[in-house]
């Protein structure tokens, strides 16, 4: 997945004709932090943000985890909210 997250985000780099130092200089990493995101060797998850930024495509953040605007299972109890997160529910020792 890495992999081809970097490969994404090269391609679109020399898609539009920027050099690894210059989107690195815009994105405010290293070159060599730059280098091993688009090779697939890791990288923080503050280099991809400000990378992805750089090249203008925050739009691809949001698809990750969008926030879900229904939840069916509201639909079947009623249309309460939810207040809060249920706790741990803890296990029954057998006999």
């Amino acid at each position: 997945m890495e992999s081809a997250l970097g490969e994404e985000l090269k391609a679109l780099r020399l898609y539009r004709n920027i050099d690894q130092k210059t989107l690195a200089e815009r994105a405010g990493v290293s070159v060599r932090a730059l280098r091993s995101l688009e090779a697939g060797h890791g990288s923080t998850l503050a280099t991809l943000v400000r990378v992805v930024r750089a090249l203008g495509r925050q739009d691809w953040l949001e698809t990750i985890a969008p926030v879900p605007t229904i939840n069916p299972l509201s639909l079947t109890r009623g249309a309460q909210p939810r207040q809060r997160a249920s706790g741990k529910r803890r296990q029954r020792r057998a006999a």
